[in-house]
């Protein structure tokens, strides 16, 4: 262990207004940890996602969460008409996962 870390984990001998300080110093740690490595890859992921699906028009290949594979036939809104085979689907957008060769982040 560094020293700096060692002398911000050994008890403070004295009063208590130099834990409080550590304290809080912790909590924030703790803040900026979990937004580094949470908040803001999954907020980027998601903005991602929603670039993919804005850009989807007829006649591109799709894959679904579900793992359907199809092409796009009708676009209305927030559903999507897929042909897979000899069938068509409607599906919500939010479940493509997949735009031609663009995957999204979040699948």
């Amino acid at each position: 262990m560094t020293p700096v870390l060692m002398s911000l984990m050994a008890p403070t001998s004295g009063s208590g207004g130099g834990s409080m300080g550590l304290l809080l110093f912790q909590f924030g740690a703790i803040i900026l940890i979990f937004y580094f490595l949470l908040i803001r890859p999954q907020s980027k992921a998601r903005k991602k996602h929603a670039e993919i699906l804005a850009a989807l028009k007829k006649g591109d290949d799709v894959t679904t969460a579900g793992g359907i594979i199809g092409k796009v036939k009708e676009i209305k809104d927030d559903r999507v008409t897929i042909e897979s085979g000899t069938a068509s689907l409607v599906i919500e957008r939010a479940r493509i996962v997949r735009v031609g060769e663009n995957v999204s982040p979040t699948a």
